[in-house]
């Protein structure tokens, strides 16, 4: 279970449910994105306050002045970041689960293995936005600054130049604000959904369910495991948006200049809708890959400390 190969697959399945998904809400990522920079026009002097005033309006503006093509401005460093980024989640993911339960031993691994969800998919995440950091600041820059760039090959250069290597990363610790906590609520309450449809809604054993009825069950979890990521996440995720927009600033001038209603709640709305769709379709993504390539899906009714003994050995 627990070979080079596996983690090989669930690494291979990460990229492929983390990358396209993101690709995919690219629109609703734009718009979101521009309704959060709108706040800082004043500082920025890039975004006409009153152009996003909702979703519906934001989609407006973006096809009256792009067309359909910019719809999808910024998919380039979309895909290779948020590719990179489900590498190291899901793949890191699985060690650091596989890690802390052996450290703590077939007993404790059960019976706290919430923790161990919490732990291993906040250690992932940490080396996760790594990979994730620079494509997400020149991603934020093409999508929110008009005329900035077309995309990845003239956008990061031009950021370089600008703000320096060193600039790629200056949103990195309010991303890991936004990631960690986000991760955390997306394993470990996906974990425990699961586990709870299959106790307490669905008749037969996990084992006795046929594969579409357990991509099914991956794919509810995972919505209602996105819609509270989006919720713990939200201010970090406007505080990354509001650095990587304004040169120079810092968190407290985000802090100022949003306010804290406008930090848990600006685009709230738009980003349940989209985090909740696509961390339902990336879990929905993975465990297809899993099954393709022979393997369970992810999650179900808890292992007795015996049975859990005999899973570390693997």
């Amino acid at each position: 279970m627990y070979s080079p190969a596996f983690y090989a697959a669930c690494t291979a399945g990460g990229i492929t449910s983390c990358g396209l998904t993101h690709m995919t809400v690219t629109p609703l990522d734009l718009v979101k994105c521009n309704m959060q920079a709108q706040l800082i026009a004043l500082l920025c002097f890039i975004i006409d306050p009153a152009k996003y005033k909702s979703i519906s309006s934001g989609f407006g503006v973006l096809l009256k002045e792009q067309g359909a093509k910019g719809f999808f401005r910024g998919w380039v460093p979309t895909l290779i970041g948020y590719s990179g980024q489900g590498a190291c989640k899901f793949g890191f993911y699985e060690f650091f689960k596989k890690y802390y339960s052996d450290i703590a031993g077939p007993e404790n691994a059960v019976k706290y293995k919430t923790l161990i969800y919490l732990a291993g998919s906040a250690s992932a995440e940490v080396i996760a936005d790594v990979a994730l950091c620079p494509m997400e600041a020149v991603k934020v820059r093409v999508q929110t600054q008009p005329g900035f760039a077309k995309g990845l090959s003239d956008g990061l250069p031009k950021f370089v130049k600008a703000e320096g290597y060193a600039g790629l990363y200056k949103g990195i610790v309010p991303l890991w604000g936004r990631q960690i906590p986000y991760t955390m609520m997306k394993f470990s309450s996906f974990e425990t959904i699961v586990e709870m449809i299959y106790k307490y809604t669905i008749p037969a054993p996990k084992s006795e369910c046929s594969k579409s009825l357990q991509l099914g069950v991956s794919f509810a979890g995972g919505y209602v495991a996105g819609v509270l990521c989006a919720i713990v996440s939200h201010p970090a995720d406007n505080l990354v948006s509001f650095l990587n927009n304004a040169k120079g600033a810092t968190v407290g001038d985000a802090v100022k200049k949003l306010g804290l209603w406008g930090l848990f709640t600006r685009g709230l709305p738009l980003r349940i809708v989209m985090i909740g769709t696509l961390t339902g379709a990336q879990w929905g993504i993975y465990d297809a890959f899993k099954v393709m390539v022979g393997l369970p899906t992810t999650g179900g009714v808890a292992p007795t400390p015996a049975a859990a003994g005999e899973q570390l050995k693997g």
